[in-house]
């Protein structure tokens, strides 16, 4: 055996390293498959497994690629990835080194955007329950959104016109881009932390979805939500939705209607006001119609119009009165005296002073019972007889 022709392992997994390194189509390949054993290290590293009915491919995703995913693999998602095709000279194994991974069969915005309206709407953040209502008269108007695009001046176009007595505060920010997330959030936040404002409107004009996608960021749906001033959510156009509509109080179609939405129109209030100023004008006038009408009514009474003779009215009731109740007093002492003659009638004939008239007595002894039979006394006590006007003292024999 030629020792020249014996190969380490390691020798052997680097030239074959170098063979796949100069294959031109590794270099650059997209691979289709689903996704499995999906796991993200804590440095920041994704490794797993794509696969299909027939083998298995084994991955890495870096961190710094994988800092640009905008929705979250997971098992059992197909996806297509692509990267380049290697050796890892350490365990000798072929691996696809991603650069890049998209859900297959829809685009990884739209899977982001996907996955994170599940997850806020599971957390409550869209109940309606926790929509706050727009003041009816907003005094300011705090409106976070571009300096610098069309959809401000289309906001204070249509505050101007509607409602010209709100004050309108401008919070700054960029509205696209990497940075746009951050500030859309930080400036909603700081609004709710000092009142500035009596109702916020958030928004931007219209775009693709990239355009809009900083309205798609979990930061700025959770620092609306924890706004204690009522939110309008205008992005883009009337077909455009972004989770920052699901989460604000109120979803305007575009920017414009989200200032439409906050401000009363100054037009159909005077005009209510006129009708209520003349509907309450013409009900005074028929107030004060009655009221003359009334005053018409008691100045036509005659006690208003000869009171002496309302006053002999009165005293001739008042007389009418007395004599009726002068005739009642009259009658129930009659019948008062009736009643206690004939009750001192009936008494004096039960008296025992009329038995006694008729020449009866009443025998009594010394401690004043009376003698009711011979055996309430014995020989020689004393007693009484007590006749209609004297008493004789006796002795018993």
């Amino acid at each position: 055996m030629d020792d020249r022709n014996v190969m380490t392992v390691t020798e052997l997994n680097e030239y074959l390293k170098n063979v796949f390194d100069s294959m031109p189509r590794l270099e650059k390949i997209y691979i289709r498959g689903e996704l499995s054993n999906y796991k993200v290290y804590p440095s920041g590293h994704h490794y797993f497994t794509m696969k299909d009915a027939g083998g298995a491919l084994r991955c890495v995703l870096f961190r710094s690629a994988a800092a640009r995913l905008r929705f979250r693999p997971g098992d059992g998602m197909k996806v297509i990835a692509f990267g380049r095709v290697s050796v890892y000279p350490r365990d000798g194994v072929y691996q696809l080194y991603v650069n890049a991974l998209t859900p297959d069969g829809v685009g990884d915005l739209q899977m982001a955007f996907e996955q994170l309206r599940e997850k806020l709407y599971r957390e409550g953040l869209f109940d309606e329950a926790h929509k706050k209502p727009l003041p009816p008269f907003p005094m300011r108007v705090g409106v976070v959104t571009s300096s610098a695009g069309a959809a401000v001046h289309d906001i204070i176009r249509v505050l101007r016109k509607r409602w010209p007595a709100a004050k309108v505060l401008l919070l700054p920010v960029r509205v696209q881009g990497e940075e746009a997330a951050a500030e859309i959030a930080a400036a909603v936040r700081y609004a709710g932390k000092y009142d500035v404002a009596d109702v916020l409107i958030v928004g931007r004009g219209g775009g693709s979805m990239e355009d809009l996608w900083c309205f798609n960021d979990e930061r700025v749906a959770r620092a609306i939500y924890d706004c204690p001033i009522p939110v309008v959510s205008g992005v883009g156009h009337e077909p455009d939705f972004t989770i920052a509509d699901f989460v604000a109080d109120v979803r305007a179609a575009t920017p414009s209607n989200a200032a439409e939405l906050v401000s009363p129109d100054i037009r159909e209030l005077s005009e209510t006001v006129r009708d209520l100023a003349a509907r309450a004008s013409g009900a005074l006038e028929k107030r004060v119609e009655r009221e003359r009408e009334r005053l018409s009514g008691y100045a036509s009474r005659r006690v208003l119009q000869d009171p002496k003779n309302y006053v002999d009215l009165c005293r001739q009731t008042l007389d009418v009165k007395s004599e009726r109740l002068a005739s009642m007093m009259s009658a129930a002492l009659a019948q008062a005296r009736r009643g206690y003659t004939d009750r001192a009638a009936r008494l004096d004939a039960m008296s025992p002073l009329k038995v006694l008239g008729r020449g009866y007595a009443i025998a009594q002894r010394a401690d004043g019972r009376v003698i009711r039979s011979g055996e309430d006394v014995q020989s020689g006590d004393e007693v009484k007889l007590r006749l209609r006007k004297d008493e004789i003292d006796c002795v018993v024999k």
